[in-house]
């Protein structure tokens, strides 16, 4: 089979230059094209350049439709309402498309399993291996313990993120809250302020930290009567994110259409 020919939007961003890297450096695949929102600086520069790793003829452009029409997939780390519009043009080219973006609406989510109908779609909170394992296990750890531990998700990224509660944070909690058979929705706690009362019981709270340049770290606490249990993920190197949305898109080459996430992928479901 030949390499997977992959697009690359948000090319110019910290996440789109490691996966540019990343590409470039594993088997089987190739950058089939470099796409940046129109007026963007990088515009007509070479992709590999802009990526740190030499010239590689591939120039950034901003016409995602027709880098669709002629790739196998596209990894996509932009923003909610751009990923929503490269959503239906997966669905019209029928290629793979990979979503790491966090922070969308109810509305932004329908959108994208709508799309999902005609394009193979692997969307995770996260795209590495440790956090997708760490899902699995606190889902384990809230089956096995009873109520009376409660439940809170520490989350601390880089100054610049701009969603929170981040996507891994939710995607532990949702684990959570798989493991104690209820919906995330109905137990979520995501800001104390003032005068709280005392904690309710069977409630999954998060707190998100902001600062430097910190790639991103979570620990859920399972915190009982004299005992804590504290399950962590540290990143410490994006490339961790890059090489999992690769090898998410390897994966879904010969897949179906449909809404899949990285536990998927790795056989953890």
């Amino acid at each position: 089979m030949s390499d997977m020919g992959l697009v690359v939007v948000g090319a110019g961003g910290r996440m789109g230059q490691m996966l540019i890297r990343t590409i470039h450096g594993m088997d089987g695949v190739r950058l089939a094209a470099a796409i940046e929102r129109t007026g963007s600086p990088y515009l007509g520069r070479d992709a590999g350049e802009v990526a740190g790793i030499g010239t590689i003829d591939v120039s950034i452009g901003d016409d995602p439709l027709t880098a669709f029409a002629q790739a196998d997939g596209v990894l996509d780390f932009t923003a909610p309402a751009a990923t929503v519009e490269f959503s239906g043009y997966a669905a019209q080219a029928r290629i793979v498309h990979v979503i790491g973006t966090t922070g969308f609406s109810a509305e932004e989510e329908a959108a994208i399993s709508a799309a999902a109908r005609h394009a193979t779609v692997v969307k995770s909170g996260n795209m590495s291996l440790g956090v997708n394992l760490l899902a699995v296990l606190v889902r384990q750890a809230t089956q096995a313990l009873a109520d009376d531990f409660d439940i809170e998700v520490v989350e601390m990224h880089h100054r610049h993120k701009v969603d929170a509660p981040s996507g891994t944070a939710l995607l532990l909690g949702q684990a959570a809250a798989e493991g104690r058979g209820v919906k995330l929705e109905d137990v979520s706690v995501r800001a104390r302020d003032g005068h709280t009362g005392q904690r309710e019981t069977g409630k999954i709270g998060f707190a998100s930290l902001r600062g430097g340049s910190v790639v991103g770290e979570h620990s859920v606490i399972l915190a009982g009567a004299g005992e804590r249990i504290v399950l962590s993920h540290h990143a410490e190197d994006r490339v961790i994110f890059a090489r999992g949305a690769v090898k998410a898109a390897l994966w879904a080459r010969e897949r179906k259409p449909g809404l899949y996430s990285m536990l998927d992928v790795l056989g953890l479901a």
